[in-house]
């Protein structure tokens, strides 16, 4: 074997096992990375039902439900992103500060018939805290301006858009003329 055929095998190989780790770094990244999803983007495209999700959005007022199956605690309720909400149930003891109308993320899977079943809430801690990801899907839904404020109550969405944040914001004087 000549030498510049050596050097064209060593060169092969080393590219063969650059390549053999870049995919199994890919391929381990890939089981274990968990993506947001706003309700709206689960009622449009829900993910495969195997696939670790985290759904987040704002607890809808009046929607929480609490039974016992067995000795376990279950809870079910609705989260949405003022465009969709999604039924999410969680087997377990949900966090100290999870309250109706705040944001919460919620760690699961989607299934079959709709509702998102969570292995894991996540709640705010502080009412000046939103994860970004919330607080994204709240701007794209046209539901929230950083700029004009705090995100709005989950109960007065349905009525809310960016233009009435913008209004209330001018103040009383801007609205009549004055």
């Amino acid at each position: 074997m000549t030498r510049k055929s050596r050097r064209l095998w060593l060169a092969c190989a080393c590219l063969i096992g650059l390549g053999s780790a870049t995919a199994l770094t890919l391929s381990a990244f890939s089981s274990n990375i968990v993506f947001f999803m706003a309700p709206s983007q689960i009622r449009a495209k829900p993910p495969a039902p195997d696939r670790t999700v985290r759904l987040g959005g704002m607890v809808v007022a009046g929607s929480v439900r609490r039974q016992t199956v067995g000795d376990t605690p279950v809870a079910l309720f609705d989260v949405t992103d003022g465009q969709a909400a999604v039924t999410v149930r969680y087997e377990g003891i949900l966090p100290d500060l999870f309250r109706e109308g705040q944001s919460v993320v919620a760690i699961g899977t989607a299934s079959p018939d709709g509702a998102f079943r969570a292995s894991e809430v996540l709640a705010k801690h502080d009412e000046t805290y939103m994860p970004k990801e919330v607080a994204e899907a709240l701007r794209r839904s046209g539901k929230w301006d950083p700029r004009y404020g705090k995100a709005p109550d989950a109960a007065s969405w349905d009525t809310m858009t960016v233009r009435n944040a913008r209004k209330d914001a001018a103040g009383p004087q801007q609205q009549h003329g004055s």
